[in-house]
């Protein structure tokens, strides 16, 4: 199972990155990326990431992997924690395509290329 934790849920996921998601781990659970205060600590951070460690650990079934998505230094912290019980934590690659809209307007469209392992 792959647990998506980013602020994009996988219901507006483009049709390649779930049928990629689905094919390589199976079903697709979302739990929401938490909102992170830009005044934190890195104490309080980092007590964010051990109570969002603990409630994936103990999640039935445990996560093959986790989609993270967000907040660097939360998803560095997260990462860390769930790398050492052996959970793969991956991000999603994409092309990004700038199309200029005109009156000094542009649209980003991200197209999906693949789920990249962090490192």
């Amino acid at each position: 199972m792959l647990l998506n934790l980013s602020n994009h849920p996988a219901s507006a996921w483009s049709t390649a990155q779930l049928h990629i998601a689905q094919s390589t781990y199976g079903d697709v659970y979302d739990l929401a990326f938490p909102a992170i205060d830009p005044n934190w600590s890195v104490a309080e951070v980092t007590q964010l990431a051990e109570t969002y460690f603990k409630e994936i650990i103990n999640m039935t079934p445990i996560p093959q992997a986790v989609h993270l998505m967000g907040e660097m230094t939360f998803s560095f912290a997260l990462i860390n924690l769930l790398r050492v019980e052996g959970i793969t934590c991956v991000a999603s690659t994409a092309r990004r395509q700038s199309i200029d809209k005109g009156e000094g307007r542009k649209e980003i469209v991200f197209e999906f290329v693949q789920f990249r392992a962090y490192f």
